[in-house]
């Protein structure tokens, strides 16, 4: 069986907005990476991104940027820790993340669509998708919150 998932959201504001609000390293800082994103989202480079709730900076690498249409990012499969083993942060593999934009209702509201892929058909590869899966929905949640109201959700959520 194959690890993946999928979650989606409704944004009632524009595609390019929205596209901006992740792919603009300040932008995503306000509502999603707590410790803050260094680059822009851009084909073939890789960014940073560091989360208040994680140990240190984890490098993105971006292998495909369509604006206001899709962004596909690989990291580090973070396999957490296994019961009763030593933290696995470095699994040494790769998993695909894959965001993708589409306008609704004449372009007024978008519908956000993140995959994740490729983890080990293991336990702790089982575990680390589900994690990912909580956290990218809870992105999907921040994302809205933020760019429909201006509030971040994850201030003072994890720590």
């Amino acid at each position: 069986m194959e690890l993946k998932f999928k979650v989606s959201a409704r944004i009632a504001r524009p595609v390019a907005e929205v596209f901006e609000a992740i792919a603009d390293p300040a932008r995503l800082s306000a509502y999603f990476t707590t410790g803050g994103a260094q680059g822009r989202l851009e084909t073939g480079t890789t960014v940073t991104w560091d989360f208040a709730d994680f140990p240190g900076a984890f490098p993105v690498e971006v292998v495909e940027v369509q604006p206001n249409r899709r962004i596909v990012l690989r990291w580090e499969a973070n396999e957490g820790v296994p019961e009763g083993e030593a933290p696995v942060v470095d699994a040494g593999y790769l998993t695909t993340v894959t965001i993708d934009f589409e306008p609704l209702d004449g372009d007024t509201r978008t519908l956000v669509t993140i995959s994740e892929a490729g983890w080990r058909e293991t336990e702790t590869g089982l575990k680390a998708s589900y994690g990912n899966c909580m956290g990218w929905t809870q992105m999907l949640c921040a994302l809205k919150a933020w760019v429909e109201h201006g509030i971040n959700l994850r201030e003072g959520m994890f720590r």
